[in-house]
C-alpha cells in the first residue's frame, strides 16, 4: 500500500509532467502556426498590402482589440467612414484581412462565386465540435446537397402554416405579462425583455420546426432554456487580450490542429458550451426516433424535421442526410431559429421605448385591422406598411449577425462599385486578392450605406420604407429588403421567411396590448459584440443580454 507522503510526491510529478507536457504542446501549436504563417506570407505572389486601413496597435494582436472590445459595428462605422467600403485590416500575428461593404465585391463574393469563398476553418471548426456537420458549417458538394434537400421546408407556403404556432407562443407570453401586470398596484411591471422573448421564440420554433413543445415558457427553469440563456455571451462575450489571441490563432493554423485541440484542449469558454449542445443533441436524438416511428406508422406531419426525417427515405442517395447531419441540422435550428429572432425583437422594443410615436402608430395600424392574435394572416401583413417598415428597420439597424467572413480558395479579382484609391495613390476598380485571403463583410455596414438607404441611414427611421425611392438597388443583393441581414446567395438563411413572419406575429400580438417604457437610462444601453449582436447594459454587462422593460396595458381609447 502506498504511504500519504508517497501519494503526494506522485500527484505532485504527475501535475509536474502535466504542466510541463502542457507547456510543450503549447509552444509546438506556436512554431506551428508562425511556420505556416511565413509559408503563407512568402508564398503568394499577389498582396492586398497597398489597400488603406487603420494602423495596428500591435503586431501580437493587430487590430482585434479595438474591433473585438468596442460595442458591435461601432469600429466597423469608424472605419469605413475613414477609409471607405474596402479597408485592410490587421489580424493577431500580422495577417492582412480585408474588411469590406462595397456592394459588387459582395455580390461576387456570395452570389458569382460563392463556393469559391468558403467559411474560415476556426469558426467553422468551433461551430462543428458542439453542433455537429450541420450546414453552416460544411462546403461545396457538401453544403449544396444538405441545402437542397432543405430547402422544401422552408418556402413561403410552408412558413405561412406556421403564423397560428407564433401568434399561439406570443399570446401566451402576453398573458404571463396581463397576470404580473394585474398583481401589481400600480398595474405595470418591469420584464427582462431577452429572458423572456428568448423563451417564447425556443417554444415557436420547438412547435414549428419541430412540432415539440420545449416549455420554456411554462417552466421558468427548464433545462435546455437555462442552458441557452446567455450561450452566446458566455461563449464569445467580454473578451479578454488571451481570448482574442486565441480566436486569431485559430483561424490561421490548418484545420488538422485545430480539430486536435478543440477535441483534447478545449478553450474553457468552450466547455460552458458543450453543456448546451449535448443537451440539444439529446433531444434531436430523441426527435428523429419519434418521428421515424411516427413515418413508419404512416403518421408523419408537416414539421420540417418531420420533412427531413421523410427525405432519408428516399431511394437517392443524394437526397437523404445522414443521422448525424440530421441531428446537427436540429442543433443549429434550435440555436439559429430562436436567438436571433429574441434579439431582433428586443431591439425592435427597445427602439420604440426611445420613439414612442413609433409605438402608438403601429398600434394604431393593427387596431385598424379590425382583427385579434391568430385571425391575423400573412395577406393582412401585406396590407400593413407601417409594420412591415418596423420590421424591416429593426432589421437594418441591428443585424444580429452583424458580420460574416469568408475565406478566398483561389487567387481572385474582387470587381467594386465604389473605386479604391490605395495608399501609393492608385485608384483601382477592381482588387486582386491572393488565395487565402480571409475577407470579412461588415454588414452592418452595408446596411447603413447612405447611397442605398439614404443620408439618415444612421438614423433608426422606419419612414424610410414608406419612401419609393428606396432601398436603391443597383446591386440587387439581400433576399429581404436588399438588407444583407439574411446575407444572400447560396448562403443566404434558409429561415428568413420563417424569421420576418415570427417578427411580425409578435409584434402585431405585443403592441397591440401593451405599452412599453426602458426601464434604464439610453447612456447605458449598449449593443454587445458576441459575435452575435446583444443587448446589454455598460453598468452591469457581466450579467449578458439584458434590457429592463416597464410595460403596462395599452389604453383602449387609443387613437
Amino acid at each position: 500500500m502506498r504511504t500519504c507522503h508517497e501519494f503526494i510526491t506522485g500527484r505532485r510529478c504527475h501535475s509536474r509532467l502535466l504542466s510541463t507536457s502542457t507547456m510543450l504542446y503549447s509552444s509546438l501549436v506556436a512554431t506551428i502556426t508562425l511556420l505556416y504563417l511565413l509559408y503563407r506570407r512568402f508564398r503568394r505572389r499577389i498582396s492586398i498590402s497597398h489597400v488603406r486601413g487603420p494602423p495596428a496597435a500591435s503586431w501580437l494582436y493587430g487590430n482585434w482589440v479595438e474591433l473585438l472590445e468596442a460595442p458591435a459595428a461601432e469600429t466597423d462605422f469608424r472605419w469605413h467612414a475613414e477609409y471607405g467600403n474596402v479597408i485592410r485590416v490587421k489580424a493577431p500575428l500580422g495577417e492582412d484581412r480585408l474588411m469590406i461593404s462595397d456592394p459588387k465585391a459582395m455580390q461576387y463574393i456570395y452570389h458569382t462565386a460563392s463556393y469559391r469563398f468558403n467559411k474560415p476553418g476556426g469558426r467553422r471548426s468551433l461551430t462543428r465540435s458542439l453542433f455537429g456537420p450541420g450546414l453552416s458549417t460544411v462546403e461545396g458538394d457538401d453544403h449544396r446537397r444538405a441545402r437542397k434537400i432543405m430547402v422544401p421546408g422552408f418556402g413561403a407556403p410552408e412558413a405561412r402554416t406556421y403564423l397560428p404556432i407564433f401568434f399561439g407562443t406570443a399570446g401566451k407570453m402576453a398573458q404571463k405579462w396581463q397576470d404580473l401586470i394585474a398583481a401589481e398596484a400600480s398595474q405595470t411591471t418591469v420584464v427582462s425583455m431577452p429572458w423572456w422573448v428568448a423563451r417564447a421564440t425556443l417554444d415557436a420554433i420547438g412547435e414549428a420546426a419541430f412540432d415539440y413543445q420545449f416549455g420554456a415558457l411554462d417552466d421558468s427553469r427548464n433545462a435546455l432554456a437555462e442552458k441557452y440563456t446567455n450561450l452566446i455571451f458566455n461563449l464569445h462575450g467580454l473578451p479578454t487580450k488571451g481570448s482574442i489571441l486565441s480566436v486569431g490563432i485559430m483561424e490561421q493554423i490548418p484545420m488538422a490542429v485545430l480539430q486536435f485541440i478543440l477535441k483534447y484542449l478545449p478553450p474553457r469558454r468552450m466547455l460552458l458550451a458543450r453543456g448546451a449542445a449535448e443537451l440539444s443533441t439529446e433531444v434531436s436524438k430523441t426527435l428523429v426516433e419519434q418521428k421515424t416511428a411516427a413515418l413508419m406508422a404512416d403518421k408523419g406531419r408537416r414539421d420540417i424535421m418531420s420533412l427531413l426525417v421523410k427525405a432519408n427515405y428516399s431511394e437517392n442517395p443524394n437526397t437523404r442526410l445522414e443521422e448525424k447531419e440530421l441531428i446537427a441540422q436540429m442543433n443549429i435550428i434550435i440555436l439559429a431559429g430562436h436567438e436571433t429572432t429574441a434579439n431582433t425583437l428586443s431591439f425592435a422594443i427597445y427602439e420604440s421605448c426611445k420613439q414612442p410615436e413609433i409605438q402608438r402608430r403601429l398600434r394604431a395600424e393593427i387596431r385598424s385591422m379590425g382583427k385579434t392574435g391568430a385571425d391575423f394572416t400573412s395577406s393582412d401583413f401585406d396590407n400593413m406598411p407601417y409594420l412591415t417598415a418596423v420590421v424591416k428597420e429593426t432589421l437594418r439597424f441591428h443585424p444580429i449577425v452583424y458580420n460574416t467572413a469568408r475565406v478566398a480558395i483561389g487567387d481572385e479579382v474582387l470587381p467594386l462599385l465604389d473605386p479604391v484609391t490605395t495608399d501609393t495613390g492608385e485608384v483601382l476598380t477592381e482588387l486582386p486578392i491572393p488565395k487565402g485571403t480571409k475577407v470579412i463583410t461588415s454588414i452592418a455596414a452595408y446596411n447603413r450605406h447612405k447611397t442605398i438607404f439614404g443620408d439618415d441611414a444612421h438614423v433608426f427611421n422606419p419612414d424610410r420604407w414608406l419612401r419609393n425611392d428606396l432601398p436603391k438597388t443597383a446591386v440587387p443583393l439581400g433576399v429581404y429588403g436588399n438588407l444583407f441581414t439574411f446575407i444572400g446567395g447560396a448562403r443566404s438563411c434558409l429561415g428568413w421567411r420563417f424569421a420576418v413572419l415570427e417578427l411580425q406575429a409578435f409584434l402585431v400580438e405585443l403592441f397591440g396590448k401593451f405599452e412599453f417604457e426602458f426601464a434604464g437610462t439610453v447612456d447605458d444601453f449598449r449593443r454587445e459584440a458576441s459575435i452575435l449582436m446583444v443587448p446589454t447594459l455598460k453598468s452591469t454587462r457581466s450579467k449578458g443580454c439584458q434590457l429592463p422593460v416597464r410595460i403596462r396595458m395599452a389604453r383602449n381609447d387609443e387613437a
